[in-house]
């Protein structure tokens, strides 16, 4: 009969499991490798722990990437909210930090509208020349 494996010692992860800062989308890597997780995790946590940044500030910046676009981890965002509340940030501080991270959103059209400029002029100019006939053709 195998023993179980031994428990890889994860004291960072187990912190932010302690702590309510886990997400549980980290539960899959974690179990599939537990050290990378763990090193992913703590390399992290570094700055929010090195004492550089003032904690209210820190929580201003985690809604910031929770509340991006490319992240909209909801979770995560209410909690950054309630504790940046509890560190003394204000409702127009938390505001322009939403309103500051929507612009992300803004490169959707600054990259896709050029294109679509772009696209339209090679259809006009194919039809005028005739040249969209023959591409659909081939």
């Amino acid at each position: 009969m195998k023993a179980a494996p031994e428990r890889t010692a994860t004291p960072v992860c187990d912190e932010l499991r302690v702590n309510g800062y886990w997400n549980p989308d980290w539960d899959a890597a974690a179990e599939l490798d537990p050290v990378w997780t763990e090193r992913f995790v703590a390399m992290g946590m570094h700055p929010l722990k090195a004492g550089v940044l003032d904690p209210r500030v820190i929580e201003l910046i985690c809604i910031a990437v929770d509340a991006s676009c490319t992240h909209l981890y909801a979770s995560g965002t209410q909690r950054h909210i309630r504790k940046a509340l509890e560190l003394g940030a204000t409702q127009e501080q938390i505001t322009s930090v939403l309103q500051l991270v929507s612009v992300l959103g803004i490169h959707t059209m600054s990259l896709g509208g050029p294109l679509l400029l772009e696209e339209l002029e090679r259809a006009r100019q194919d039809s005028d020349t005739g040249d969209a006939d023959e591409r659909a053709v081939a």
